[in-house]
């Protein structure tokens, strides 16, 4: 008997009742049927296409970080660590998202730039709740989602809630690390803002023998967080210069210069403060 499968044994089920079952778990013709272009130019299919691609990975990672701050409310190091660590390729593959339209020259970033209207990134809920999740909390950012009433439950319930960071610093208070109650009991709508005593927290932390520690590779997974984060903004300035330099931004937005404030701040700023000590 030949070990060789049949050639009918190997040909896949190709007759379905209905629509495949990849499609039904996928819809894939549901997000290949989302693109709608507003211009005749043949470069604007490719800037929608990125755009709503960011939309995708800023929903995993809101997914994942949600996870992580939720299991270190509940003392699971493992099961936070394993989220955190997911995002990790997740933010690398974000970041590269910026690849298709990184070059657009002014020329073919004004040839469908009408078509956005008011339309800005900023505008997006998912992205404002990734941000909301990394501290950086502002109750104005909810007033564009006004008129979406899901939306606006959501953002409203992520602005309210302690982020990624403020349950990584109450996990090292329960472990002994003396996070002062002004920033365990701060307002969880505002931005965080960096406080001495947490930077001397992590500068415990990262001065222990044991430097293989689960509080210290939480502090480098969420640096490395951090840094993918610093990328972003600086991979959305640099995008930004090239195809529309100066200029205010869609929406009436600050453009450039909003973009270059932004891409200086660091997020979970006592992580990178703390090694200038150790």
């Amino acid at each position: 008997m030949s070990d060789h499968p049949t050639d009918e044994a190997a040909t896949p089920n190709l007759s379905f009742e209905g629509s495949t079952p990849y499609e039904d778990y996928v819809q894939a013709s549901v997000l290949t049927h989302l693109q709608h272009p507003l211009s005749d130019e043949p470069g604007e299919l490719a800037f929608l296409v990125t755009t709503q691609v960011m939309e995708l990975w800023f929903t995993l990672l809101v997914h994942e970080w949600t996870t992580a701050a939720r299991a270190l409310r509940q003392d699971d190091l493992p099961t936070a660590m394993a989220a955190l660590h997911r995002s990790l390729p997740e933010l690398e593959s974000l970041n590269a998202s910026w690849k298709p339209i990184a070059h657009l020259t002014p020329g073919q970033f004004n040839a469908y730039r009408s078509a956005l209207g008011e339309g800005s990134g900023f505008q997006s809920a998912m992205y404002r709740r990734v941000e909301f999740l990394l501290g950086e909390k502002s109750a104005s950012m909810l007033v564009p989602h006004r008129g979406t009433p899901r939306a606006y439950r959501e953002l409203e319930k992520a602005l309210t809630e302690p982020s990624l960071y403020d349950e990584a610093l109450r996990l090292l208070d329960r472990r002994g690390y003396g996070i002062p109650a002004a920033v365990l009991d701060r307002d969880p709508t505002v931005a965080y803002e960096r406080h001495p005593e947490v930077e001397a927290a992590w500068q415990r932390v990262y001065a222990a023998s044991d430097q293989d520690s689960d509080l210290i590779r939480l502090g480098e997974t969420l640096t490395d967080i951090a840094e993918y984060v610093w990328r972003w903004r600086n991979d959305h300035l640099v995008a930004t210069r090239r195809a529309m330099g100066a200029k205010t931004g869609t929406g009436g937005s600050a453009g450039v210069a909003w973009l270059e404030k932004r891409a200086t701040k660091n997020v979970f700023p006592e992580l990178w403060t703390a090694r200038s000590h150790v």
